[in-house]
Order: C-alpha cells, then sequence, then structure tokens
C-alpha cells in the first residue's frame, strides 16, 4: 500500500482489511493518484486512474444532460471480480475511489465500508497548508517521478 499523501494510509488500510477489496485506488478527479492498494504496475495503476476519472466525468456529464442528479457511484458485478468507482468530497477537495473485490464480497458490503473510509479520511485530514506551492513546468516531471516513487517504493 502506497500514498502520496501519508494521513490516507490508515483509514485506506481499514477500509482494505474490512472489505476485502482486491485493488483500491484513491485519485483526484483529473486521475493524479493519491493512494493506492494492490497495483503493481505504473502502467496498470495510472489506466486505472485515467480511465475511473474519465468514467466518472461521463457519467456526470450524462447525469446534467439528461437534467438528473449526479451519479455519485458506478458499479459493474462480474462473476468474478466486480468494481465499484465514487467520488466523493475530501477536505483536498473532490476525490474518487476505485475497489475492485471478488465474488465472495458483496457490492453493499463495499458500499458500507466505502463511506466508513470517507469519514475517516475527513476526520484524519491535516489543516491544509495557508499557501499553495506552485507547480512549475520545470518541476513537473522530478515531482511526477517522485509521486511516482512514493507509489512504488522505488
Amino acid at each position: 500500500m502506497r500514498a502520496i499523501e501519508p494521513w490516507v494510509l490508515g483509514p485506506l488500510r481499514s477500509f482494505v482489511s474490512e472489505s476485502s477489496a482486491r485493488l483500491a485506488l484513491l485519485m483526484t478527479t483529473s486521475g493524479q493518484v493519491v493512494a493506492q492498494h494492490g497495483f503493481t504496475g505504473a502502467l496498470d495503476l495510472m489506466s486505472a486512474a485515467a480511465l475511473g476519472a474519465g468514467i466518472i466525468a461521463s457519467s456526470s456529464e450524462l447525469a446534467m444532460q439528461m437534467d438528473w442528479p449526479p451519479f455519485r457511484i458506478v458499479a459493474h458485478q462480474g462473476e468474478q471480480f466486480s468494481h465499484f468507482l465514487a467520488w466523493f468530497e475530501s477536505p483536498r477537495g473532490r476525490w474518487v475511489g476505485l475497489v475492485v473485490f471478488g465474488s465472495e464480497t458483496k457490492l453493499g458490503v463495499v458500499q458500507v465500508y466505502f463511506d466508513q473510509l470517507v469519514e475517516e479520511l475527513v476526520a484524519a485530514a491535516p489543516p491544509e497548508p495557508v499557501q499553495k506551492k506552485e507547480v512549475l513546468a520545470a518541476d513537473f516531471e522530478r515531482e511526477l517521478n517522485a509521486s511516482l516513487r512514493a507509489l512504488f517504493g522505488r
């Protein structure tokens, strides 16, 4: 389990343990990975983050076009594996959670523990710094590589 934001680890570790999640990913709505569990390759992780963020964006747009309330949760059930994808408000803005779980776990169980995860994340978040550091183009690659190293321990 790896995280860019260390305060996320405790709540995510509890969620994975209680929900029996095979894979778990927390990201921003733009697909920036905040924390992950179970992914072994950077390409798989980044692809899942981009696709998850895209699904949330497209389903939100669909709801808006149909004049419906936004879909907060998108879930697909398969024979062996299922996934749960949901956005939520965090102290750091809107985040997205992606969870893959096996057939031994029910969707309702994942949803209950996910709601608990969100509550724990809100409680665990430290106060945001008063002045945010501006990301310069020259620093982007270095910061991206540092984030990947933090997520994969390399």
